[in-house]
């Protein structure tokens, strides 16, 4: 009977220690922010629905969010104001952590990968 509870006792103890894997699915909705630095100034992004709206210097910008799953999806702006804007951004989310997650950005059929970091606010 003592090894049954030691065993259960063990099991529980593991068990509530154990952590949930990140789930990026909570980075859909909700408003984020990318740090000034790695080639980035200070962005606000403002994500609901289909939408994203972005805050930097003296700038707004909308664009359309389309996820393929939760690591990927393509950014595409509503008002292009120069041909590189026409140009869809395709992301890949490369890790997650408990508030943010890491990035890698191509604009169109690039070979530059712009890389970044997301912080959920």
């Amino acid at each position: 009977m003592k090894k049954i509870i030691l065993i259960i006792c063990l099991f529980t103890v593991s068990m509530s220690c154990k952590e949930e894997a990140p789930n990026p699915d909570r980075f859909k909705v909700g408003t984020f922010e990318i740090p000034e630095g790695k080639g980035y100034k200070k962005t606000i992004i403002i994500r609901k629905d289909s939408l994203q709206i972005e805050k930097y210097e003296d700038r707004t910008d909308t664009l359309s969010i389309t996820w393929k799953n939760n690591f990927n999806y393509t950014l595409k702006m509503l008002h292009p104001k120069s041909a590189i804007d026409e140009d869809p951004i395709h992301v890949k989310i490369t890790n997650v952590k408990k508030d943010s997650y890491e990035f890698e950005a191509v604009i169109g059929h690039s070979n530059f990968v712009q890389k970044g970091e997301i912080i959920k606010k």
